[in-house]
């Protein structure tokens, strides 16, 4: 049982200073479950996460009712952290056509001639919709702050690329963030806590099984290389925009089984918070359906 004491350690609190050595990216890093093997662990996962894809079902189907609130989803992770297989398993039971995933890529020369969160506001959820953002706009302040290269490609105005730069970028998100949650938008923001040596040995894995050889690219080195300047960034990150109104959560990733129940349930926690119920409908409403019953029963009485 994932209890909410367990969820509330995993969250970054408002105003914290993140240092990640803090948050173990094994599961032992929660005392309550460390007691059991590998096996263990994994059974355990799986029956908490076929629980919440339950309860994630059934409260996708009010949201879609209700049509006032939308989730928007981030996901923020180091190469093989396993952003693909949470997506995958968590949100194996809802309906596609009210969930929808976006993976952002290399920045197109359209993107490039407008503002650096534009390309992110335009894929956010409808109401009544969950969005996923498999990388997000949080890539404007770790990929490029980590590689200097990629900022200078974005056509800014000239000016010092120093710490206040990079305040005024966290403090745009923030304000970003806070508009969305304004405006019905529960956002729920997840980084996927690997660690170097467990990267190391799923980078191996792929190299080792043909099956898997085109998952790799040469460069997830050179981004592994950079290991240091990316922890850095995160914690950075994380500590400047883990807000009330939409806070980090850092989940241990270096179990897969384990991430994946994580955030199902805080997903489905999340969601019963929104205290969904089926719409009601209105009087006259009410009447017109009984005039409408009335009308099929009768054409199949007079078949």
């Amino acid at each position: 049982m994932i209890t909410k004491k367990i969820l509330k350690r995993l969250r970054v609190a408002s105003g914290e200073k993140v240092r990640l050595k803090d948050y173990s990216p094994s599961w032992a890093a929660i005392p309550e479950l460390s007691a059991l093997d590998s096996e263990g662990v994994e059974q355990q996962a799986r029956e908490v996460l076929a629980r919440n894809v339950e309860e994630l079902e059934a409260s996708q189907e009010l949201l879609w009712a209700n049509d006032v609130w939308s989730v928007l989803v981030i996901l923020q992770a180091m190469d093989t952290a396993g952003k693909d297989s949470v997506i995958k398993h968590v949100m194996s039971g809802l309906n596609p056509q009210g969930c929808h995933v976006v993976g952002f890529k290399r920045p197109s020369e359209e993107e490039l001639d407008h503002n650096f969160l534009w390309r992110y506001m335009k894929a956010l959820p409808e109401r009544g919709k969950i969005g996923i953002f498999n990388r997000s706009h949080y890539e404007e302040v770790l990929v490029v702050r980590v590689r200097g290269e990629v900022l200078e490609r974005q056509r800014l105005p000239p000016g010092k690329r120093d710490q206040r730069f990079w305040k005024q970028r966290y403090d745009d998100i923030n304000r970003f963030e806070r508009h969305l949650v304004r405006n019905g938008t529960v956002v729920l923001k997840f980084f996927l806590h690997i660690s170097q040596e467990e990267q190391r040995r799923r980078l191996l894995q792929r190299l080792k099984n043909p099956r898997k050889q085109w998952k790799f690219e040469v460069g997830d080195l050179a981004e592994r290389a950079r290991w240091d300047d990316y922890m850095e960034a995160y914690e950075d990150a994380l500590s400047a925009t883990s807000t009330r109104w939409a806070p980090w959560h850092v989940i241990p990733a270096d179990h897969k089984w384990t991430a994946r129940a994580l955030v199902g349930a805080l997903l489905a926690h999340a969601l019963s918070k929104l205290a969904l119920k089926t719409p009601s409908v209105a009087e006259s409403d009410l009447k017109a359906f009984v005039t409408a019953r009335r009308q099929l029963e009768r054409e199949a009485r007079e078949r």
